[in-house]
């Protein structure tokens, strides 16, 4: 969907955008995207919201009203608002594709633009990403969870607004979900939309039975029936059974059918239900249940035994309610001098894991034998790294902690792939639904130990020599001040 967010910025983009041009100031930066930590402390995240950075950057510029507004805030002069009605993007992005593991620390989108440009594009790159990162991220731990059984997104009702719910129910999809109730993202998205009905349907018949008769009347070839309006095991299930023993003898073939819980104790009811099904010989009568399920507590139903082949997960998933925040940021990793070569530039911090890492950088995946993720490596952009040579890892704070891989024991692949060149973009977005496969071959990637819910192991993020190398000149050189 095409829209013109140049405003949707915060206003020291645009300030400090002025500052630049009055001081002479358009060099040429680098600036990184990434975040800091995963989140609900997971061992990975999934990279979401490319396809919308780049519908964002295509659309960038500034209109008359635009033009207009900025003048009516006293902040801005004529010259600078004179530049701002030619403004366009003329630089390079580089980024980790959609539905891609990723880890913390290393760029999820890089840029290489005149400063005025890479500064402007901070807050919405950071706004998009984020959301639907974090958003990609919980779907993908509650799908891990749910170990085979399909999981309905459908949290539209509880996002938190119109762009929340589509885009999120998109990085939903993309991370797993075998559908979503989101119309309007399947219908711009190309992905499934699924549903059954609301309680309101059966209470707004005389009685429960003739409300399930009338909904597979209507919809035989997907016949799901709520059936904890009343009582659950007493009434709800004894209909269903009817129900689908009526459409039976009446030849109408039952597929795409089955039963739907959204209160009570799930691991209980489904399993008396599941038995009251089989005993009626309906053994391929599904079971899907909701009620604020997230990635914990399926996982417990599941220990406990409970009979649900489907979940339906809405306010947990679509709002990432733990973990409300990605905490992706944007910081100026190099400056090109007067020779044409990056000076690489570092952010400090008492805080360790907030000093930045400089340069224009790549990533390479590590792979061992069998396609397992073993490292990234995060290596200067014109370094080359010959996966015909032995390969060192080591921890860059820790440094004693050392792997060597040999020759034969490893693959390579550099996963940040170029999106524009010189303003123009140069990558075909994948179909959503395309997007999805490919990141359940990512997942396929990562070990089971890195999967877990609760202390994964985290996958380790190392820097070439050469950038470490950088890194400690740098903090050498401030220290001395």
């Amino acid at each position: 969907m095409s829209r013109n967010l140049t405003m949707l910025t915060d206003l020291y983009e645009l300030t400090m955008m002025q500052g630049y041009f009055k001081t002479g100031n358009n060099r040429t930066v680098v600036f990184d995207a990434f975040h800091r930590r995963n989140p609900d402390d997971g061992g990975y995240s999934i990279s979401c919201g490319l396809e919308q950075v780049i519908d964002y950057i295509n659309d960038l510029h500034f209109s008359d009203e635009d033009i207009a507004y900025l003048r009516s805030t006293g902040l801005f002069e004529e010259d600078f608002l004179d530049y701002l009605r030619t403004f366009h993007f003329t630089g390079d992005v580089y980024a980790i594709p959609e539905g891609t593991v990723m880890f913390p620390r290393e760029p999820i989108v890089k840029v290489i633009a005149p400063i005025m440009q890479a500064q402007l594009l901070e807050t919405t790159v950071l706004n998009i990403i984020n959301h639907q990162s974090l958003i990609a991220t919980k779907a993908a731990r509650i799908v891990y969870a749910a170990d085979g059984g399909g999981i309905m997104e459908f949290g539209l009702r509880r996002a938190q607004g119109p762009d929340a719910g589509i885009y999120g129910a998109r990085a939903a999809v993309i991370a797993g979900c075998v559908g979503t109730s989101n119309v309007l993202t399947g219908q711009m998205f190309g992905v499934p939309v699924m549903g059954t009905h609301a309680h309101s349907w059966i209470m707004s018949f005389p009685d429960e039975l003739t409300a399930f008769r009338e909904y597979a009347k209507i919809y035989p070839n997907a016949c799901t029936l709520l059936v904890d309006t009343y009582d659950t095991l007493k009434s709800g299930v004894p209909n269903a059974i009817r129900v689908f023993s009526e459409m039976r003898k009446a030849g109408i073939p039952l597929h795409n059918y089955g039963i739907r819980l959204d209160s009570g104790d799930l691991a209980y009811l489904t399993k008396k239900a599941r038995k009251m099904l089989d005993e009626a010989g309906f053994t391929d009568a599904k079971i899907a249940a909701s009620s604020d399920l997230d990635e914990y507590l399926i996982s417990s139903l599941k220990t406990q035994g409970a009979r649900i082949d489907s979940w339906g997960v809405g306010t947990n998933l679509i709002t990432s309610k733990d973990t409300p925040a990605f905490g992706g940021v944007y910081k100026l990793a190099a400056i090109m001098g007067d020779d044409g070569n990056f000076v690489p530039k570092i952010k400090l911090s008492e805080n360790s894991e907030k000093i930045t890492n400089p340069g224009n950088k790549t990533i390479y995946r590590v792979y061992d034998r069998n396609g397992m993720i073993v490292a990234d490596l995060i290596a200067l952009a014109d370094e080359k790294i010959d996966g015909n040579q032995p390969l060192l890892l080591f921890d860059p704070v820790e440094t004693w902690k050392k792997t060597l891989l040999k020759p034969g024991e490893y693959t390579l692949r550099e996963i940040l792939v170029p999106i524009f060149k010189s303003g123009q973009c140069i990558y075909k977005t994948p179909k959503v639904m395309d997007i999805q496969a490919y990141c359940k071959k990512e997942m396929a990637t990562l070990w089971d130990e890195s999967k877990r819910l609760v202390n994964p192991h985290q996958v380790h993020v190392d820097l070439s020599q050469r950038l470490y190398d950088v890194k400690k000149s740098l903090l050498d050189e401030y220290a001395k001040v």
